[in-house]
């Protein structure tokens, strides 16, 4: 926490938040649906392709910003399965900037501690993608101070599925009936290590468009208006300490942890 607070300066909005935060009571995973670059773009009279690059600013201040705050698993929504349907021009563009990105930000992760990993059906990439998103999961993989999963053609429906396959594969092998299949089978099973604490969605929309979808049951959801690439440390600490007001129950009447006291 240190790190941070000396890049805040003393008496900023930022340090008013930064200072109601509980180091101990941050969430474990933060989960980001990065929502809104074609808009930005189409507000300023730009076409929606323009959004995206200004996108991956927000990509890098985010995951500095949790770095330094001591978050141990960040994952973002980067493309979705679905995604596939958008116009021609728009997916090349994007897999391009994601190549061009892996090149780049490497040594920035690296100087973060930051391991990289892709969750998604991968195998349905082309060739050369693969072998760039390879390249920087194995020039990450010794850092240990966050994890960042991206999500890269992925739905949260297909990932159920391909865990289920996978549960059915293994207990073939151990000679287990299905009747015996518990969640933790499943969970064993699917593209992520944790569930997250914490859902940010940016851009105003009340929903979960196909992410996470088993790991979110007890999530606490932030939504802002503000779309991503606007997206900046003051709102990602106003979204924690919205996430520290809360109190956590998971179905039952205990809360967990303190509630922090209502801005002033």
């Amino acid at each position: 926490m240190h790190e941070f607070e000396t890049l805040i300066e003393r008496g900023s909005p930022d340090d008013f938040l930064f200072r109601q935060l509980d180091p101990a009571r941050l969430p474990r995973h933060l989960a980001i649906i990065m929502d809104g670059n074609g808009r930005w773009a189409k507000r300023r009279g730009q076409a929606r392709i323009a959004g995206h690059p200004a996108g991956v600013e927000a990509v890098r201040t985010t995951v500095e910003n949790c770095a330094r705050l001591g978050i141990p698993t960040l994952t973002l929504y980067a493309f979705s399965s679905e995604n596939w349907r958008r116009p021609r021009l728009e997916v090349t563009m994007l897999m391009r900037l994601l190549q061009e990105c892996l090149r780049r930000e490497v040594p920035l992760l690296n100087r973060h501690g930051v391991r990289l990993r892709f969750i998604g059906r991968l195998e349905a990439l082309s060739a050369e993608i693969r072998k760039a998103l390879d390249y920087a999961v194995t020039m990450t993989a010794d850092n240990h101070r966050m994890t960042l999963n991206v999500a890269l053609n992925y739905g949260g429906r297909a990932e159920i599925v391909d865990a289920l396959r996978a549960v059915a594969r293994e207990f073939k092998v151990r000679g287990r009936s299905l009747d015996t299949l518990t969640e933790e089978d499943v969970a064993r099973h699917l593209y992520t290590e944790s569930d997250p604490d914490l859902l940010i969605r940016t851009s105003g929309e009340m929903r979960l468009s196909n992410f996470l979808l088993w790991q979110m049951a007890y999530t606490e959801i932030f939504v802002t208006d503000t779309l991503w690439p606007d997206f900046n440390r003051t709102h990602l600490l106003e979204a924690l300490v919205a996430y520290q007001r809360r109190s956590r129950r998971f179905g039952g009447v205990e809360t967990v942890g303190v509630p922090v006291p209502a801005l002033a």
